[in-house]
């Protein structure tokens, strides 16, 4: 097969080659021949340019010019790293442009995959076996006189990542790139709903047919109503809490939202511990206890946590290319290098934060060293000593 690599790692591989030889030939190998990626293609790969961008990833380089520079720096240990032609800025950006990015956006729906079997059993931060999912989106700022085809109003630019996050790990379980202008709703159409699993979801999710076809996919969720909500309450529950004002059961009011959403729903009124602000939450779970509904919703504020740290510790704010299709290569790439090192960082045990760790393997890049040694402290006795024998020739 073109391109084909080897599963064989010798054991002075440098620490970029650990990380990026965990993707196995194969699955890459298919990601290519999906989207014909070696067209008329006779040198520098899908492989070398997935190479390219994870190393920029990896060690925060600025520009195509900088990842041309350092790695032809190390001209002795690219061909170890996979590299079979010389790295140009010209060709790497015509890569960019030309080869279609869903093979790095199937390569990363692969990884997440496979990384999502390592976080099973995790606690997910409440005292439920179902697994619990945030859904959110944030955007991504471009500049309009750069990137015209990311037009989000008279003066901006920008593109929406639409990301479900399982509380249970430190990935996503799904992803999806669109315009600004996309409605956070929709992307209730393309998420794989799972039976069981409850949804924890914003204002901006609130489509009643929608949600009833979440229901009747026996899936759970939890949203926060807005102030157009009209509830005719049938009953209430006693309420122990004291961060809960009301427990309520009761049907949609408005005949159009009763059409669309006919069974009925449980309204529970919460108060915000941090901020003592009001929260009126619908879902559809009967037999968890309110306070535990208004845990669950606040959980919801890990997958911020997950978009601010991908926008200070990723490339996903400055770009190598300007076409759509280099963003979104770019993107994907940035989506598969957090997963591998956050699947690592699980492996290892590692008690630093994915932060540290990140920041310890972007300055070791190239070491000859596994990755476990660099987690270790080292050690005073084996650091080199002074011989006082030694002569002194230069005065």
């Amino acid at each position: 097969m073109h391109f084909l690599r080897l599963l064989w790692m010798p054991q002075n591989a440098a620490v970029l080659s650990q990380i990026v030889n965990r993707i196995h030939p194969q699955l890459f190998a298919r990601c290519v021949e999906r989207y014909a990626g070696h067209y008329k293609v006779l040198h520098f790969s899908c492989w070398e340019q997935f190479l390219c961008l994870a190393f920029a990833q990896l060690s925060y380089r600025e520009s195509l010019r900088d990842i041309e520079a350092c790695l032809r720096s190390r001209g002795a240990q690219l061909y170890h790293l996979g590299f079979r032609s010389s790295v140009a800025r010209s060709t790497l950006a015509e890569a960019n442009e030309s080869r279609d990015w869903r093979i790095f956006a199937d390569l990363a729906q692969a990884l997440i995959a496979k990384a999502r079997h390592a976080f099973v059993g995790l606690p997910s931060g409440c005292d439920l076996k179902e697994n619990v999912f945030a859904l959110d989106s944030t955007t991504i700022d471009l500049c309009l006189s750069l990137f015209p085809w990311a037009g989000f109003s008279a003066s901006r630019a920008a593109i929406k990542l639409h990301t479900l996050f399982e509380l249970r790990g430190a990935i996503p379980s799904f992803l999806h790139v669109t315009e600004a202008k996309c409605a956070d709703v929709n992307a209730l159409d393309w998420i794989l709903l799972e039976p069981g699993a409850i949804y924890v979801l914003d204002r901006g999710y609130v489509d009643y047919a929608r949600l009833f076809h979440l229901h009747r996919s026996r899936a759970f969720f939890v949203l926060r109503a807005t102030s157009a909500l009209r509830f005719t309450r049938h009953s209430s529950q006693p309420v122990t809490e004291d961060a809960i004002r009301s427990d309520q059961i009761g049907l949609l009011r408005t005949a159009s939202a009763r059409a669309d959403y006919p069974e009925k729903l449980r309204r529970v009124h919460s108060i915000d511990p941090d901020s003592g602000l009001d929260v009126i939450l619908l879902t559809n779970h009967f037999e968890a206890p309110a306070g535990q509904i208004g845990g669950i919703y606040r959980l919801r504020w890990q997958v911020e946590l997950f978009f601010k740290w991908i926008k200070q510790h990723l490339r996903i704010k400055s770009f190598y290319g300007r076409s759509e299709n280099a963003v979104k290569t770019q993107l994907w790439t940035a989506v598969s290098v957090y997963v591998l090192v956050a699947h690592l960082h699980h492996e290892l045990k590692c008690d630093d934060t994915l932060y540290h760790f990140l920041q310890i393997l972007s300055v070791n890049a190239f070491a000859q060293v596994p990755v476990a040694e660099l987690l270790c402290p080292p050690d005073p006795s084996s650091a080199p000593t002074d011989t006082p024998n030694q002569l002194i020739l230069n005065w």
